[in-house]
């Protein structure tokens, strides 16, 4: 292991290298993230997912860089050019583009006009020159005429001297350091309408004649404009200025005042137009579009988070409703493990007759299959089924709740789904993924590309590579904090089961299926491949009800039973005894147990799993109902208090869906009573809360909402005291959300958000 690597990595992480170096060593070795925060505290102090995520991703960066430094040196040395301070300066650098600005003056390249100037015969001119020792550059340049090499004349040679000086500033690592600087801190995003395009890009109308600054652009707003950009309605440059960015290169490179330091400051009025903005615009450009990902993804992550770790009701019977007007409502009778035991249509809002008839189906369908909830899909003529459900008179102890079915309609058309159910068609495998949101949000969503499930904003604008990266973190994540039920847990969910793959989930499902249910976790030692490495990883997170051993339900690594085993032998009693008694529990006196490898935190963790083996972190489910009488847009009134649940989080701003077939907008302005810095520290998706209705605008399908305590009081003292805004700020915002409305429509009015 390179040693350099640790340091660097503690320093920019703030972490104590030998915390690093364990989370390296454990990472080389194919540990998982998941395995090595819950198994591994004594080797890395206990750092959380997170902390070694950040960890692996430096390190990633860091090799990636020694493979591109490999290059660049092998390069530099195949052109005979490698000194050994050029070799040290390469070897010290720790970042890549650094690196690359070093390289540049090597790098192969194109023809440029610098390239063809030195083939010309002009370099050893433009070294003379570039000295500025007083010469007279007209009498200097005449020596280098060479009509055979198109250099007819003094102005030619001179012309095609300061071409060679005006790239070799280009390449100045100093110079490009500098203008770099300079960029950050003082650019300008210039974006304008293309010409002819202002009525087939009204959606972008705020970006036709739009600046800001670089350094405070948010992130919607240039994953915003970058959009326009591409869907060819604007143009879009970053600009500094031009005389303060001339004037820093003329301090770094003019000395004189002789007739050569005048063509060196032409050189390097020409070079920084021509070519230096060109370049690190370009590169500031790129840079901003990444942080802008960032930050995108960022948000993404975190609502898809929520949503997976959104509350199960458990194993219920359940009867799930995907509704609809004309077409009827599929129902679908599921069992308690989620089975498919029955599938039928009604059509309640077609006439009286057909209501009353489909009334006495569902009252027999509930009786017959003892069903305990009833989920409903948040889509078209939901509210419409619900009051229906509600007005049959039902037992009370049925639970009737709505679901949130974005992405369902992908799932039931995916191969996932004809395989689970190749009998069905997709109505039916929808109104089954409803049902299952219900009972465990997480095994269901696993089987939806996150991309699908319509939160975060502009997933589709963002690096792929680096929204994936983080999405499979985040659900690894998630379904390794909760556990798998090994008997019941389908080959999607166990995928992301810590040592896991695709295959051997696959072959673990089929074992079960031909052998019956497994009944300890040793068990899982006879499926094809699964060996003693992937048993390590996974055994801990996959969870065996009522097995053998005790301890199989719980999150105890198979490796520490042996000490529980000590434990409860220590006290004269069965490892189930202290399970259940408190009071053996309290006698365990944890110092015993340690040892080299096993210290304090593992059995501590071990103390509290016993006191409540296999229990779900997450929340208990808390039914939830919208407002009665309010079903559709046309109920909303200005002023109207109601509960929402928050659908989506943004970087400007939090969706809530009343209940109306249309999401309205909580604009992070109107999120609390105080400065909002960071929305997620507000609100998260799935969160229940009460808005207050500030706007309502049927025909556009917009509403606007606040989460103030006094919204209108502090809008009448805005409007009584208005100030001219020093800065132009966009009064709406193009993202990339998409709530239901009744018609199914994306939420595209809300491309037009006053900020």
């Amino acid at each position: 292991m390179n040693e350099k690597y640790i340091a660097i990595i503690a320093v920019q992480a703030n972490i104590n290298p030998n915390q690093v170096l364990a989370v390296v060593e454990l990472l080389d070795a194919d540990s998982t993230i998941p395995f090595i925060a819950r198994y591994r505290k004594e080797a890395t102090g206990s750092l959380d997912e997170v902390q070694i995520a950040t960890i692996r991703d430096l390190l990633e960066q860091l090799r990636e860089l020694d493979k591109r430094r490999d290059y660049i040196l092998e390069s530099i040395e195949k052109q005979g050019k490698l000194t050994e301070e050029l070799k040290a300066k390469i070897l010290a650098v720790t970042n890549l583009t650094d690196l690359e600005d070093i390289y540049l003056p090597y790098k192969p390249k194109r023809r440029t006009r610098a390239t063809i100037a030195k083939e010309k015969g002009l370099e050893p001119l433009a070294v003379i020159i570039f000295e500025q020792k007083g010469i007279d550059c007209e009498k200097e340049a005449a020596k280098f005429i060479d009509k055979e090499k198109g250099v007819e004349s003094a102005e030619d040679a001179l012309a095609g001297a300061c071409d060679i000086i005006a790239e070799q500033i280009t390449e100045d690592k100093a110079a490009r350091d500098r203008i770099r600087q300079l960029y950050r801190s003082e650019g300008e995003f210039i974006c304008k309408v293309v010409t002819g395009k202002e009525e087939e890009g009204i959606k972008y109308k705020d970006y036709f004649d739009w600046s800001e600054p670089v350094a405070k652009a948010p992130s919607h707003r240039i994953l915003a404009m970058r959009r326009g950009v591409a869907e060819k309605f604007l143009l879009l440059k970053i600009d500094v200025d031009k005389e303060k960015a001339v004037g820093m290169l003329e301090r770094l490179f003019v000395i004189g005042e002789g007739s050569d330091s005048q063509q060196v400051r032409l050189a390097v009025e020409d070079g920084f137009k021509r070519l230096l903005s060109v370049s690190i615009a370009t590169e500031i450009r790129m840079k901003t579009k990444v942080r802008a990902d960032e930050e995108a993804v960022n948000v993404f992550v975190e609502n898809i988070r929520e949503l997976l770790m959104g509350s199960p009701l458990g194993q219920k019977n359940v009867l799930a409703l995907d509704p609809g007007f004309r077409t009827g409502c599929k129902v679908v009778c599921l069992d308690s493990q989620g089975k498919l035991v029955h599938n039928d249509n009604i059509y309640p809002h077609t006439s009286k007759v057909k209501a009353i008839e489909d009334g006495e189906k569902i009252k027999a369908l509930c009786d017959r299959f003892k069903i305990q909830a009833i989920a409903i899909g948040n889509g078209t003529a939901s509210r419409e089924t619900e009051s229906y459900i509600n007005s049959l008179g039902l037992s009370k102890d049925i639970s009737i709740v709505m679901v949130n079915e974005s992405g369902a309609s992908i799932y039931s058309a995916s191969p996932t789904a004809r395989e689970e159910f190749p009998d069905y068609d997709i109505t039916v495998r929808g109104a089954v993924s409803i049902g299952r949101r219900l009972m465990d949000p997480l095994a269901e969503l696993v089987k939806i590309d996150p991309k699908s499930i319509g939160v975060g904003q502009y997933q589709h604008d963002v690096d792929q590579k680096m929204l994936k990266k983080s999405l499979d973190d985040t659900v690894v994540s998630c379904v390794n904090k909760v556990g798998v039920e090994a008997n019941t847990a389908s080959k999607e969910l166990l995928t992301y089961v810590s040592g896991m793959s695709t295959s051997l989930a696959e072959r673990f499902v089929q074992f079960r299926n031909e052998n019956g249910p497994f009944k300890s976790r040793k068990d899982f030692m006879k499926v094809s491949g699964l060996g003693g490495k992937t048993f390590q990883q996974c055994a801990g997170f996959l969870r065996i009800r009522q097995g053998v051993n005790p301890l199989d339900s719980s999150s105890v690594h198979p490796e520490s039973y042996p000490i529980v085993s000590r434990m409860a032998g220590d006290l004269n009693c069965q490892v189930a005894d202290l399970i259940k008694d408190s009071s053996l529990r309290e006698k365990i006196d944890l110092g015993k147990y340690v040892t080299e490898a096993v210290g304090l935190p593992t059995l501590t963790d071990i103390k509290d799993e016993l006191a409540k083996p296999g229990l779900d972190p997450r929340e208990k489910f808390v039914p939830f109902s919208f407002t009665e009488g309010v079903e559709k847009i046309g109920d909303l009134k200005v002023g109207m208090k109601i509960p929402g649940i928050v659908t989506n989080v943004t970087a400007f701003g939090a969706f809530v869906d009343l209940g109306v077939h249309q999401d309205g907008l909580v604009h992070i302005s109107q999120l609390s009573d105080s400065f909002v810095k960071d929305i997620s520290n507000v609100v998260k998706v799935q969160q229940k809360v009460m808005v207050t209705v500030m706007e309502v605008d049927a025909a556009r399908s917009r509403i606007a909402l606040s989460m103030k305590s006094r919204p209108f009081e502090e809008s009448k003292a805005k409007d009584h005291d208005k100030k001219s805004p020093i800065v132009k700020k966009p009064t709406r915002d193009t993202q990339n959300v998409r709530p239901k409305t009744s018609q199914g429509d994306t939420f595209g009015d809300f491309l037009n958000i006053k900020l």
